[in-house]
């Protein structure tokens, strides 16, 4: 064994948080899931208005529009969180696959509310 295998095996000991890093990682956490909703409620709203309420049935190019405009909500949450300075290094696959899901959780919830309300004034 060479003594560069050794270093990488030895454990690196994780630095205990303060009590303020801890607050301010927690407080990044929930602006960064507050973006998510309120760009999926947007993007909901966004595509309620772009796309005729008649139009929706099943999955078809209309619904494909919507679920596009969904996805750049996703997209532009990266950008949102850089000028905010949310953008951590430590975000990894599974921290964008949550704001992917809560964003997409509300688009289609208030696309659904805003489209049951249409189909019950018809």
């Amino acid at each position: 064994m060479t003594d560069e295998t050794a270093i990488e095996e030895q454990e690196i000991p994780k630095k205990k948080l303060t009590a303020l890093e801890k607050q301010e990682q927690h407080i990044s956490r929930i602006k960064k899931t507050a973006i998510a909703c309120f760009l999926g409620i947007i993007t909901g709203v966004i595509s309620f208005i772009i796309v005729p309420p008649t139009s929706v049935s099943g999955f078809n190019n209309y619904t494909m529009l919507a679920l596009f405009l969904m996805l750049a909500g996703v997209v532009v949450q990266r950008h949102i969180f850089i000028l905010m300075k949310l953008n951590s290094p430590k975000m990894g696959n599974k921290d964008w696959l949550y704001q992917g899901f809560m964003t997409f959780a509300f688009w289609f919830i208030s696309w659904s509310i805003l489209l049951s309300t249409v189909s019950k004034v018809s």
